[in-house]
């Protein structure tokens, strides 16, 4: 009788609370990591599962020669965090938490969009002060936004703004049915009162909110990010809404992060800072613990994996 086939090693880069994965006992031989441990561990997994997804761990530890896991998974939609030419470059693949987070986060950049068009943190902060001031709102309907970014979060979060009735454009990478491409941008962003960076981190978008963008913005108009940090060039952003070339601003995500106590995005006029919790509603973790099970799955039984990322763009091409 031939011998069983070895059980594979599943390496989990640590995070609290960690993922529940009782379904795969005695399927997987399940390690756990940290960012002192994992390049010393990484050789022996066959599955890197990224669990915490805010370390760029990876990218230090990735084995250039030898064994190296046959797949890596993280627990987020951006993989900015893990890529280094060394994995991009192997025949690991990599998938992504892609379809957890776009109706979430579709949903909080709608309710920063009203926020802002009825004042609501002015109203927030003159009922501290105990002040009636009465002041006109904006009416939303009607409005224009430009979303930069065509995968599913972006896709999500256009169909969330047009059931407000605001006219919603969409930039990707290339034009497609219903999609602008880059070259519609600025004039796109021009007309638009809301414009909303949803697009992931790659080289021609890092940085891609610069000086010369938030200039093509009209005064009146809205920037929203809930793509990456280093979509924006925060320097121009703060000048942006400091001299008024904008009405207003609202970022769930930063270049650095956890952002700094001294940190002069603090105090900005007409900023709204959020802890990069866009996503973030209750029993997401669970969600992304049984979305990577179930891909466990398939891939124990050789069937082809979901969300698989190309690596030389960084990200899930569309379908």
């Amino acid at each position: 009788m031939a011998d069983p086939a070895p059980v594979p090693t599943l390496l989990v880069l640590d995070a609290d609370p960690l993922p529940r994965l009782g379904r795969l006992t005695g399927r997987a031989r399940i390690e756990h990591a940290n960012e002192s441990t994992l390049a010393a561990l990484l050789p022996y997994a066959d599955v890197l599962l990224v669990w915490d997804f805010t370390s760029h761990a990876v990218r230090a530890a990735w084995p250039g020669e030898g064994p190296r896991p046959r797949w890596v998974h993280t627990a987020s939609a951006g993989v900015d965090h893990l890529l280094c030419p060394e994995l991009a470059a192997s025949e690991t693949v990599v998938t992504n938490a892609r379809g957890i987070f776009d109706q979430p986060i579709a949903e909080y950049v709608a309710s920063l969009v009203l926020a802002m068009a009825k004042d609501l943190p002015r109203t927030w902060d003159l009922q501290r002060e105990r002040t009636w001031r009465h002041r006109e709102s904006q009416r939303v309907a009607g409005t224009r936004a430009c979303v930069v970014g065509s995968g599913p979060i972006g896709r999500a979060i256009a169909r969330t703004l047009r059931a407000l009735d605001v006219k919603t454009a969409l930039v990707g990478r290339a034009p497609a049915t219903g999609i602008h491409g880059p070259e519609d941008l600025d004039r796109l962003m021009a007309r638009a009162d809301w414009v909303i960076a949803a697009a992931p981190l790659t080289e021609t978008t890092y940085g891609m909110f610069d000086h010369r963008r938030f200039g093509v913005m009209q005064p009146s108009a809205r920037f929203v990010n809930v793509g990456r940090g280093q979509l924006v060039v925060e320097e121009a952003l703060v000048e942006a809404l400091t001299k008024r070339w904008i009405a207003g601003a609202a970022l769930d995500v930063f270049a650095a992060e956890p952002l700094g106590h001294d940190s002069p995005l603090w105090q900005v006029p007409n900023l709204i800072v959020s802890p990069h919790m866009s996503g973030d509603t209750v029993g997401w973790r669970d969600e992304l613990g049984a979305q990577f099970v179930e891909s466990y799955e398939r891939w124990e039984a050789g069937r082809p994996l979901p969300n698989v990322v190309d690596k030389q763009r960084g990200y899930v091409p569309g379908r």
